[in-house]
């Protein structure tokens, strides 16, 4: 009996790619850059507004050539724990909302221990 081979459907995977920082910028450009070249990936750009104004972000973006975000949290400046605090209250829906299949987050700011502990959770 002969088989049929069926075509191989890719399935999209949805990635959610968090920054917040001038460090996170930068380890994240090549790995952007990289997704958009897959089209099997929906990659989005969220950034948490750790850093945000144009010489500590908006530079930053246009220099390594990062698109502009698709969400942006706007936590701002404060403390350690009030900026984890609120990047995890923001957060929380839209990754609920999203559903992304992949949560990558890059570096040691307070936008990475915030992301990498909502997602986890």
């Amino acid at each position: 009996m002969a088989q049929t081979k069926r075509p191989i459907q890719e399935e999209l995977v949805r990635i959610a790619n968090i920054v917040g920082a001038r460090p996170n910028f930068m380890k994240m450009a090549p790995l952007i850059d990289e997704m958009g070249r897959r089209p099997g990936i929906q990659a989005a750009l969220i950034h948490t507004g750790q850093h945000y104004d144009d010489a500590m972000a908006g530079r930053f973006f246009q220099d390594l050539g990062l698109p502009t975000p698709d969400i942006s949290l706007e936590v701002g400046s404060g403390s350690h724990g009030y900026q984890t605090g609120e990047v995890m209250k923001r957060l929380d829906p839209i990754l609920s909302e999203l559903k992304p299949d992949v949560v990558v987050v890059v570096g040691d700011v307070n936008s990475t221990v915030a992301a990498a502990l909502t997602a986890a959770k």
